[in-house]
């Protein structure tokens, strides 16, 4: 465009201001490819190694290479401190180690590889490449808009009798993971609405009004797709997780958002009768898991049971990584079942074995000794703590504090995923998911650009 009067163009302003978020964007598209359906974006064939992860990997690489430009710092973007290395090197370290304490290395070096994918290349990766407070929002609406999709999806599932296997009827919200990943929408959608809860509690300064009850509104409509996947574990830790955000943000506003979100539980739930009755043994069976508990809870007890066995039998550095399959039988009861029914969601009736203990501590615990569990743990347990220590000074800074809606994001999603791990390990097209996330709560734990500059825009 000329303006009157003028022999020279006046750029225009999108075009840079699309260009200061190209970093984040790879994160940004990693995230929304979990809404294509895994079976479809598979690249192994088997639902095994999908877009998504492949999409994780070349985001560690084009990370490495703006490294490598830019003389061991993201261009314009943040550097890796001492503090996180240490905190993303320790679980590496621990990872090799029981690799190669490991009685067969090379069976683990693909376990090794996985961790360190998960655990340490793919959230270092995400730190790096979110340099300000803008990069951090982005990655939580994709969050909120993937959790919306899966949900929607998964309701759909419910309410026509597509979804996965459930009590022999085809009820079970699944979104677009399948029935055999059963864990994978409840997952995403916990996460948007851990993600939308702490945006309507602490929504930044220069927010628009209607970014409030926006946000609220996509965590009351969340809540129906997480009952719809009848995970226990993840209405558990969604609760723990919601509760603490309510609890950080004050009484004043916690008692009505509280109220609201179980008023429209009550309506959505109940008043709608939206399978109400499974919904209500599910509940109830939470409570009985000690008097009369489910096959999938005897199960469980006894998969724990031949966790802590293989621990016992070599308690530094477990039988190695990916050797619980291996150790199972010579450590579990007769209880133990030969699999779970697996039906529904276009998949045909089959038994699906047993191959991790559905505890993410104990599955390190067995597989990679105390070594491998301090580290691992200790990592997120630090990343908890600078998190909290960090979002207590952006909120003394008050209200015009732009960043303390990251802050409460990380810390809301740290516990999630904190309790989740007592009921769940990794595995699934949504595992990657569970690697960004942490990511997301590195880069506000850990990142120069949050410690001094919380107000989120001065990294430039």
């Amino acid at each position: 465009m000329l303006p009157a009067g003028a022999g020279t163009a006046v750029p225009l302003s999108p075009i840079p201001r699309l260009g200061r978020y190209g970093p984040v964007l790879p994160v940004v598209g990693t995230v929304l490819l979990l809404c294509a359906p895994a079976d479809r974006t598979s690249l192994d064939g088997q639902g095994g190694v999908t877009l998504a992860d492949a999409a994780s990997g070349a985001l560690v690489v084009w990370c490495v290479l703006r490294l490598v430009r830019g003389g061991g710092r993201a261009a314009s973007g943040p550097v890796l401190t001492w503090r996180g290395a240490l905190v993303l090197g320790a679980p590496a370290a621990a990872f090799a180690v029981a690799t190669i304490a490991a009685a067969d290395p090379a069976a683990g070096l693909p376990g090794f590889v996985r961790y360190l994918q998960l655990f340490v290349l793919v959230p270092g990766a995400v730190l790096l490449s979110l340099r300000d407070a803008r990069d951090a929002r982005l990655v939580c609406a994709a969050v909120v808009l993937l959790a919306l999709v899966q949900g929607t999806v998964g309701v759909l599932q419910s309410a026509t009798g597509t979804g996965a296997s459930y009590r022999g009827e085809n009820v079970r919200a699944v979104g677009t993971f399948g029935a055999l990943d059963v864990m994978g929408m409840a997952t995403v959608v916990s996460y948007g609405l851990v993600t939308a809860l702490a945006l309507a509690l602490a929504p930044p300064a220069a927010a628009p009004r209607w970014l409030r009850p926006c946000a609220l509104g996509c965590a009351v409509l969340l809540l129906v797709p997480l009952a719809l996947s009848y995970s226990r574990g993840a209405w558990i830790a969604t609760a723990a997780a919601c509760l603490l955000l309510l609890a950080l943000r004050g009484a004043r506003t916690a008692v009505p958002v509280l109220a609201a979100l179980a008023a429209a539980g009550v309506v959505l739930v109940g008043g709608l009768s939206v399978g109400s009755e499974q919904l209500a043994e599910r509940a109830r069976s939470i409570t009985e898991v000690s008097s009369s508990p489910d096959q999938s809870v005897t199960d469980r007890y006894s998969l724990w049971s031949a966790a802590v066995g293989m621990w016992r039998e070599a308690p530094a550095t477990g039988v190695g990584p990916k050797g619980f399959p291996a150790h199972r039988d010579a450590h579990a009861s007769l209880a133990l079942s030969s699999g779970s029914d697996t039906a529904g969601a276009g998949v045909r009736f089959q038994r699906e074995p047993l191959l991790s203990p559905h505890n993410m501590y104990l599955l390190v615990l067995s597989e990679q000794g105390l070594v491998g569990v301090v580290a691992l743990v200790g990592s997120w347990a630090a990343l908890l703590v600078c998190g909290l220590r960090r979002l207590r000074t952006a909120r003394r800074r008050g209200t015009g504090s732009g960043a303390a809606d990251c802050g409460m994001v990380a810390v809301g999603l740290l516990t999630w995923q904190g309790i989740d791990f007592l009921y769940g390990d990794i595995g699934g097209p949504s595992t990657v998911l569970t690697a960004l996330v942490l990511g997301l709560a590195a880069w506000w734990a850990l990142s120069p650009a949050t410690e001094g500059a919380v107000d989120g825009d001065s990294t430039r």
